[in-house]
């Protein structure tokens, strides 16, 4: 009978979610909602030293925003409760004592001045990487070194101690890996990693691989940073007697910095100015702000669908995907394997099709917003036509205001460059007759202006494209905008009259033959 599957986002509550997170997360996800499995979120925070305030509910709140729903959480619930792993402690020691009785781990009682003149030996004897495994492990203060007795005897007095897993010092560790094929390491390239603690509280290595087993986790889907740490886990699943029920595992390539070179960091982010967290951050000891997608004004759906293609491919050519179409297509096989560069202007280009997709009634309320905090009143109707026109000119929902505050606020100051290029005594005498006949014009719209202006313009014997930049200049201050008939027709008669008589004025310093 074939297992649900189940897979698990398992961070650790030491700071805000890098985006390279969040990429793991929804990958997960995918899986599970692609098969109707499972999305079980775990709080690793085994490491109290690195707990911050606020990251746990900063992670929930990050997926939330994402769309990523989780089946089992700390906040949840679930049939493996708790979700948190500081709350499951007492359940580790056990497993820990299971691997010391089948010899496969081991009671280390060397001080930190010990430790620190084992790696000043190895150094000295021109060791590469000084480790604590099948070789050194023999020279220190450890069971299977002292005689039985003074372990037992140190053991009762309470002397502090670490559990280490006792590594085999010749054998060949084969992993299957979904996305790299076979991966294959010498033990003699593995420490014997700490599994306890001396505070009593297991290491990532061992609470991961117990929680995983008794969570019935089919799926590990986690960053490339984890595949050294895969063989260790290997052999714990082993030593456990787990192995038939060990999860599958995928190692996911890195997210690069825009140039290619090395992993994507919030310094680059900060040096490029982009965010590397979903929502904005401050950090509870420095008050330090980091920004974040969300108030970016990245939209969740266009944030989700970037971070898809980081890495995976739909195998077509199609680029923009619903969570539900991107859980349809996703397949571990297409993920890549080697790094991916980050490119914010392609998020850029994700949120922009994703903006100009939405209804303009949803559109104005972005504006609308924005109106009401420069305490400008406007009505729904002419909002979504405002959206509707401007929605091809923007990548932000902020830019509404920023871009179509001329529909509100008369120019106070006009472009210069186009002053000086198109602002002419032909022009003005066109603009003049323009804002005479205005007020007299039936049935007021974007079609009955254009035809007036055209009307003028042949009297004068001109063309359209001789006074449009001139006009644009007058009614907006701007060179560059959506059709200027349409902007005259939200603006309004009096409105239009008006800016114009005003240009007319102050510009009449450009006004020559």
């Amino acid at each position: 009978m074939e297992r649900e599957v189940r897979v698990r986002f398992a961070p650790s509550p030491t700071g805000p979610l890098h985006i390279g997170g969040v990429r793991t997360a929804l990958y997960n996800y995918l899986l599970a909602k692609k098969v109707g499995g499972k999305m079980i979120l775990r709080i690793e925070d085994t490491d109290q030293n690195r707990f911050v305030p606020g990251a746990e509910d900063y992670i929930l709140e990050s997926l939330k925003w994402c769309g990523i729903e989780l089946d089992e959480s700390p906040v949840v619930g679930g049939p493996y409760a708790p979700y948190r792993q500081s709350e499951r402690k007492p359940m580790y020691m056990q497993y820990a004592m299971q691997l010391i009785e089948s010899g496969h781990a081991y009671y280390a009682f060397d001080t930190a001045e010990e430790l620190d003149a084992m790696r000043e030996r190895l150094k000295a004897a021109k060791v590469a990487t000084p480790q604590y495994n099948s070789i050194t492990r023999n020279t220190m203060r450890n069971s299977l070194t002292l005689p039985e007795d003074e372990v037992k005897q140190l053991l009762d007095s309470g002397a502090p101690y670490v559990i280490r897993l006792k590594v085999p010092r010749k054998e060949e560790i084969r992993l299957k890996d979904l996305i790299r094929g076979w991966v294959m390491v010498h033990s003699s390239a593995i420490d014997d990693k700490v599994l306890m603690k001396s505070d009593g509280m297991p290491t990532y290595h061992l609470a991961n691989i117990v929680d995983d087993h008794l969570m019935q986790i089919t799926h590990v889907i986690r960053g490339e940073e984890w595949l050294p740490s895969a063989p260790l886990h290997v052999l714990l699943y082993r030593y456990l007697g787990w192995e038939d029920t060990m999860p599958e595992f995928a190692h996911l390539p890195l997210l690069l910095k825009p140039d290619g070179n090395g992993k994507l960091s919030k310094r680059d982010g900060d040096k490029l100015g982009f965010p590397v967290f979903p929502l904005r951050w401050t950090d509870p000891f420095t008050g330090e702000v980091s920004s974040g997608y969300r108030e970016s004004g990245y939209l969740p759906e266009a944030f989700v669908n970037f971070l898809a293609f980081l890495g995976w491919n739909p195998g077509t050519q199609q680029e923009l995907f619903t969570m539900d179409e991107l859980a349809d297509e996703f397949t571990i096989e297409r993920i890549g394997k080697s790094g991916t560069r980050f490119d914010i202007q392609k998020a850029r280009w994700f949120n922009e099709q994703y903006l100009r997709a939405k209804p303009d009634a949803e559109l104005a309320k972005y504006l609308l917003a924005a109106l009401e905090e420069h305490n400008i009143s406007c009505t729904q109707e002419k909002a979504e036509k405002i959206a509707g026109l401007m929605k091809e000119r923007v990548s932000f929902p902020q830019e509404f205001w920023r871009e179509a505050s001329y529909f509100f606020v008369a120019p106070t100051e006009y472009n210069e460059k186009v002053a000086t290029k198109k602002w002419n005594s032909q022009a003005v005498a066109v603009f003049e007759d323009f804002k005479n006949e205005l007020p007299a014009l039936q049935n007021f719209n974007a079609d009955s202006v254009k035809e007036l202006l055209l009307g003028i313009l042949e009297r004068h014997n001109m063309k359209i494209g001789q006074v449009m930049q001139a006009l644009r200049l007058a009614v907006t201050g701007a060179e560059a905008g959506p059709d200027l008939m349409q902007i005259i027709e939200v603006i309004g008669k009096e409105e239009t009259v008006s800016r114009i008589g005003t240009a007319i004025e102050k510009l009449s310093q450009y006004a020559t033959a």
